[in-house]
């Protein structure tokens, strides 16, 4: 099939991407020159495992372009993806400015019928919007091309975006056209050899289930979190207590580890967007509420626990950080915890190296006049004088250190665990002081 994807951003190079492996000749879209630039010239514009050698491979086999060009854009594909960025607007809602730009590019300049399919995480009711754009932009031209408009929302965890795409879950259709029904159905057959995976549900309720997704796993962090907090003043472990109750069916273990909050450019923006949606409508979710009040205490926990061990001035004090962006696998600093416990261990006056496999280039965009701040290129280098070592991420590298040389090279011998990666006793036996997130030390 002959497809366009309107975005190059996170969701758009993946879809793009895996799309053209499995035959499909894809053209990528973007406004950006310079990402256009890079991608053409072989580069990635994000981190993501297994991506850059599918690209490379598929531009190569000449299934996989970029352009900057709308006309050359909207005239290739029949199926028009659109997976632009819909950022938080002030007020914490979605803002479509990108979607429906795009969608009356479409209108304005497609000369034969159009699926056109919503991938970014958009509002309830942002397909009715998408379809009157491009009605609109087809009425000033006295144009008559039939479309459809389709939501078929993403489930990619960054870090493993590729798989994901590639071995699907669940692929949610929200659609009421028979022939984009069954289009859609021929364009995902390469993913879904094995078993039916395709969810075929009305356009609301595809829109809905995105955000629903989202707002359940960052329900089940905040919840372990709360749980973890209590922990500590019980004197119980969090560790068993998950185990605890992950071991029943009903909830499983899935996203019951506590730590010190979640971030990135999913969870956070549409906990937010989804209130936002039920405001309008008269409606508060009060437990998304919570939930989100909860994470952004959360976030202040590694830092509460550093002020309790040293004291409130942090002049004279230096610290390891390992881990900057928010989850492994990924350069994503957005909403990070680690953007949170820098400034605030900066502002009481404190010191820093930190060290992250592949997000330190972003942290030198996110802090580009930090004086506070340098980085490590090996996590014991950036332990090498400091008082503490704190852990924001949880990396592979990070989960069996050499906790002989750890004591050897901290000054205080502490560790601050923001993400729970040790058992306590072996870390004691090393004669290191650990603090993490409900264990009971």
């Amino acid at each position: 099939m002959k497809i366009t994807i309107v975005g190059t951003g996170y969701v758009g190079l993946v879809t793009g991407t895996c799309l053209s492996e499995v035959g499909n000749d894809v053209l990528c879209l973007d406004t950006d020159p310079r990402k256009i630039a890079i991608l053409k010239a072989g580069g990635v514009t994000i981190h993501e495992p297994g991506l850059e050698p599918l690209i490379r491979r598929n531009e190569a086999a000449g299934r996989l372009r970029f352009t900057t060009d709308v006309a050359a854009a909207v005239s290739h594909g029949r199926i028009q993806f659109i997976a632009v960025g819909t950022p938080p607007d002030e007020d914490g809602s979605a803002d479509l400015q990108y979607v429906l730009a795009a969608a009356r590019n479409i209108g304005r300049l497609m000369n034969e019928s159009k699926i056109v399919i919503d991938k970014s995480t958009v509002p309830v009711g942002t397909a009715d919007k998408v379809r009157a754009a491009v009605q609109d932009e087809l009425d000033q031209r006295g144009a008559k091309f039939d479309f459809s408009v389709v939501s078929n929302p993403e489930f990619l965890k960054e870090g493993a975006a590729v798989d994901d795409f590639m071995k699907p879950d669940r692929i949610v259709v929200g659609a009421e056209d028979e022939h984009a029904i069954a289009t859609l159905r021929a364009l995902y057959a390469p993913f879904q050899r094995s078993h039916e995976r395709l969810l075929v549900m009305d356009v609301r309720s595809a829109e809905l289930t995105k955000y629903a997704a989202n707002a359940m796993l960052a329900t089940r962090i905040s919840f372990m979190n709360e749980l973890a907090n209590l922990a500590e003043r019980l004197g119980a472990d969090i560790e068993h207590v998950r185990q605890g109750i992950g071991s029943d069916p009903r909830i499983g273990y899935h996203f019951l580890y506590p730590g010190c909050g979640y971030g990135g450019s999913c969870f956070p923006k549409d906990v937010q967007a989804l209130q936002r949606t039920s405001q309008e409508h008269g409606l508060e979710l009060q437990i998304l509420e919570a939930v989100e009040a909860a994470n952004e205490r959360q976030k202040q926990r590694l830092v509460e626990k550093v002020v309790a061990r040293l004291g409130p001035d942090l002049h004279g004090r230096h610290f390891a950080l390992w881990g900057l962006a928010f989850k492994p696998n990924t350069d994503d600093m957005r909403e990070a915890p680690s953007r949170v416990i820098l400034n605030a261990l900066a502002q009481r006056g404190a010191t820093i190296t930190a060290y992250d496999p592949v997000a330190m280039d972003e942290a030198r965009r996110v802090f580009p006049d930090a004086p506070w701040l340098k980085y490590a290129d090996s996590p014991l280098h950036a332990v090498d004088g400091a008082d503490a070592l704190v852990i924001a991420t949880e990396w592979q590298e990070f989960r069996s250190p050499d906790f002989e040389r750890l004591a050897a090279l901290l000054g205080q011998r502490l560790i601050f665990d923001g993400r729970n990666l040790y058992d306590p006793v072996q870390v004691k036996a090393a004669g290191i002081e650990y603090h993490a997130i409900g264990r009971r030390v």
